[in-house]
């Protein structure tokens, strides 16, 4: 039986939201093929849990010795790290270095989408339809009339990296602004404002095996609040509608770009691009999630039963998958 960690955690704000998702996986991981491992990154504190007991990560060897002195050493990690260190590519290159397989894209493909300005902006090279934008750096001064001018209001004023919507905010008024963007800031060093583009919010979930790809159900997403911060998300503030209630020739142009998206970037596993859609029918990607959320109010886990699949199917195709490699 194949020993793999379940590796959750991570430094953002996300933290808590890692734990839940990892929690979905360990209950539908097929334990007669895998023999699963929570394993816990908080900063340089990384901990299995075993036991009913927390046993500190050997970094060196991916495993962990027990008290009565049998070392595990993991050949597999099932990433669900949302935010760094395992979203954007940092945890990655560690694996790489270790020649541990994972189920998440490599290091290149996860810096950039961790990065929403320097993803859009390469995708639009590739005629992918995205929002104006500005980008901040720490210490970059922006006057409200600046950003009123670049990308008009309302706008969004959110990080460049991170995600669950933690420090986005909707701006519609020039006062809004520079709370906005001291807001963001909070969450990351890096931030960036976004013209608002009025339509609705669809994702869209897919997967490649060596065996198959699959463009999962759209779902539709339909907030109770101003736009789909972290309440509407998972506190069930938004209506959610799997399969989406689109014409066919819609949601085959949305499956498309997604599958177009994932090989352009270099994706790997289970991803779930975010879209809005105007009322020309125009898409616009808002971002591409390469660790999605799996908690059980999550889109991915939902759109996999829509399909008429198994979760349990699922994960173990992933991580065969990547044990082939």
């Amino acid at each position: 039986m194949k020993q793999i960690a379940i590796v959750a955690g991570g430094d953002s704000s996300e933290y808590k939201v890692s734990l839940r998702s990892a929690a979905t996986i360990m209950a539908n991981i097929d334990r007669t093929i895998f023999e699963p491992y929570l394993t816990v990154l908080h900063g340089t504190e990384w901990n299995v849990e075993y036991n009913s007991k927390q046993y500190p990560l050997d970094k060196n060897i991916f495993g962990f010795t027990t008290e009565d002195g049998k070392t595990i050493k993991f050949g597999y990690a099932y990433i669900i790290i949302h935010g760094t260190p395992g979203e954007n590519g940092i945890l990655e290159g560690y694996l790489d270095l270790m020649h541990i397989p994972y189920s998440t894209c490599g290091v290149l493909a996860g810096a950039l989408t961790f990065n929403k300005f320097m993803l859009n902006n390469l995708l639009k090279s590739f005629g992918v339809n995205v929002a104006d934008s500005i980008l901040l750096r720490q210490g970059d001064i922006v006057t409200d009339q600046q950003v009123i001018d670049s990308v008009g209001l309302p706008c969004f004023i959110k990080p460049s990296t991170g995600g669950s919507s933690f420090g986005t905010t909707k701006v519609t008024a020039p006062e809004q602004i520079q709370p906005a963007i001291k807001a963001a800031f909070d969450e990351s060093d890096q931030v960036i404002i976004e013209q608002f583009i009025k339509g609705k919010e669809f994702t869209s979930g897919y997967f490649k095996t060596r065996k198959r790809e699959f463009a999962l159900p759209i779902t539709e997403v339909v907030p109770k609040r101003d736009f789909f911060d972290y309440d509407a998300k998972y506190n069930g503030a938004v209506e959610e509608i799997t399969p989406a209630r689109i014409p066919d020739s819609l949601r085959d142009r949305m499956q498309k770009l997604t599958a177009a998206i994932y090989r352009i970037v270099g994706c790997k596993g289970i991803v779930r691009n975010d879209y809005i859609v105007t009322e020309q029918d125009k898409i616009y990607l808002l971002e591409v999630n390469t660790t999605p959320g799996m908690t059980e109010t999550s889109f991915v886990p939902q759109e996999i039963k829509s399909a008429g699949l198994v979760l349990k199917d699922v994960l173990t195709e992933i991580i065969e998958d990547g044990l082939c490699q």
